[in-house]
């Protein structure tokens, strides 16, 4: 057996860094190159008219696939596991959500949506669902086997966010998964915080797994990418989508996040391995009231992830103790190696505040003070706990 050619038994039992390292490669299809090169096309040129009449080939059309997206897309197929039908690329995180929605759902259908999902999931169901006839109703993320008493009659689908966004509630998605298969609905997932390395979304029950590529598969700031990837239950649905709608990303995205697979269970595991530390640390300090991160036992769903998930990435939240608009200003000013941006699952480490007290209709949010998100980069974590130091410093100034 060559290097270049993995036999299937093999290829089964290899572990993820493996499958992240060979996922959609075929490095003698390129001439021996090891990366899949960028293939900048629309047209496809066939040899005669008869193989055109007859779209004899792998490919038809720049929009339909190309060798680069090929790759990426069973790089993903890989490390999705064997439940996995197939999986399609999108331009954005937010493009595959709401592909995601629009791949199984119809005027006069029902669908479920997590009360702690990302803002912009919410906005799109609310706008753009609402204009297209379909009904949302949001749950609360803890609900677990209750969601069955949620159902309606033209429920099509349940959508789960585990952690949930800013949050960081868990979710019981194999209760939610057989009380919605039970009644012929689907269940979609956004999988960024974690990825398919530490939960395996669709072997717990869910049709269409969601991430933002922009966050960890990128892992640099620099990308705007979406991935879905599907059971065999919704695979022809999220495929007539796509296609239908014309949603395709650059070829040059697109080898930007296939680069970014290869390296991303290193990254991954020293974002779990710093994102843990620095939350320990922080739950030690006068300052903080507690901080909600999955893999910490002081999290009320920590049973969940012991059972369901295989690590966690760097972002958490810190509930401060009460304190005023002025004081956390003043600790997120004083910090000088975390950047205050959106998005996350860069290299770099970066702070915000929020609130979502307005934000709720199924739940209500009463953390007990104000709430700081982290996301924890690939700097030295000493530096990074000192940075926080001084930030709390800053924080102590202010009266």
């Amino acid at each position: 057996m060559s290097k270049a050619d993995v036999d299937g038994n093999l290829k089964a039992n290899l572990r993820p860094a493996t499958r992240l390292t060979l996922g959609g490669r075929d490095p003698f299809a390129h001439h021996g190159y090891v990366n899949t090169p960028v293939y900048h096309a629309s047209t496809l040129l066939y040899r005669s008219a008869d193989d055109f009449e007859n779209r004899r080939g792998p490919y038809s059309y720049g929009r339909r696939g190309t060798p680069t997206s090929e790759a990426f897309e069973k790089a993903i197929v890989d490390i999705e596991g064997p439940l996995c039908a197939g999986a399609l690329l999108m331009p954005s995180g937010l493009s595959a959500i709401s592909t995601a929605f629009l791949a199984v759902l119809n005027a006069g259908d029902h669908v479920l949506v997590s009360d702690s999902c990302y803002g912009p999931t919410r906005k799109f169901c609310d706008s753009v669902l609402k204009r297209l006839g379909v009904e949302t109703s949001y749950y609360d993320p803890i609900i677990g086997s209750g969601i069955a008493a949620l159902f309606k009659p033209n429920t099509r689908a349940v959508y789960t966010e585990s952690p949930g966004s800013l949050s960081f509630e868990l979710q019981d998605i194999p209760a939610i998964a057989e009380a919605a298969h039970a009644r012929g609905a689907l269940v979609m997932t956004d999988n960024t915080w974690a990825s398919p390395l530490y939960f395996k979304a669709l072997e717990k029950g869910v049709d269409l797994s969601i991430q933002s590529g922009t966050k960890y598969i990128g892992g640099h700031s620099d990308l705007m990418l979406g991935v879905v990837a599907a059971s065999k239950a919704a695979w022809t649905q999220l495929q007539h989508m796509v296609y239908t709608t014309g949603l395709c990303v650059g070829p040059d995205d697109m080898y930007m996040g296939l680069r970014g697979l290869r390296t991303l269970g290193v990254r991954l595991a020293k974002h779990h391995e710093q994102g843990l530390t620095v939350a320990q640390w922080l739950e030690k300090r006068p300052e903080v009231l507690r901080v909600i991160h999955p893999a910490l036992p002081s999290h009320p769903q920590h049973a969940i992830w012991k059972r369901d998930f295989t690590g966690a990435c760097g972002l958490f939240c810190v509930v401060l103790k009460p304190a005023s608009e002025k004081q956390v200003h003043a600790f997120l000013d004083g910090l000088s190696l975390y950047g205050i941006g959106a998005s996350w699952g860069g290299f770099e480490s970066l702070a915000i505040p929020f609130d979502l007290t307005e934000y709720r209709s199924a739940t209500k949010w009463q953390p007990g003070g104000p709430c700081i998100r982290l996301h924890i980069g690939l700097e030295d974590v000493n530096d990074l706990i000192a940075d926080l130091e001084r930030g709390f410093a800053a924080m102590a100034l202010v009266r």
